[in-house]
């Protein structure tokens, strides 16, 4: 039995081309993702995962809600990630109560080159499928 946590590739149009939204936790990058509660569906995790650790809440599923698993990390995790646009740029990293700081250190809007970069291989393959996806299905064409 794994332990599912649910996020969200978060991308925002930039002069025509995606911006992805990476969150960094010490030296480790990775999109807003985080443990999907009881009574709660992935989806809606992913989306609170987003609004807690980003603020941002406007997301548009314009890829429907199709989604890519991580093979299993950590403890037994299994990452699920949706893709969804933002229309604005603006991230804050709000105080987690539980924690008494934010989850995170630092955000940044990168390229997909750039992303390539800063992640780790296991969230490498969420990327690609999601870059393969936006560049094929692009909903502004």
């Amino acid at each position: 039995m794994h332990i599912l946590s649910a996020g969200v590739v978060v991308v925002h149009n930039v002069d025509g081309e995606y911006r992805y939204l990476l969150l960094r936790a010490f030296q480790h990058w990775d999109f807003p993702k985080g443990m999907v509660e009881a009574g709660e569906s992935p989806i809606e995790a992913a989306i609170r995962e987003v609004w807690e650790e980003t603020t941002l809440q406007e997301l548009q599923f314009h890829w429907t809600e199709q989604y890519k698993e991580t093979g299993p990390y950590g403890r037994g995790k299994v990452a699920r990630y949706y893709i969804a646009e933002t229309l604005t740029d603006k991230v804050d990293l709000p105080i987690n109560p539980a924690l008494g700081h934010a989850e995170h250190e630092e955000f940044r809007w990168v390229s997909f080159e750039q992303a390539k970069q800063l992640i780790s291989p296991r969230v490498r393959t969420v990327l690609e499928w999601a870059h393969d996806i936006i560049k094929y299905h692009n909903p502004r064409n």
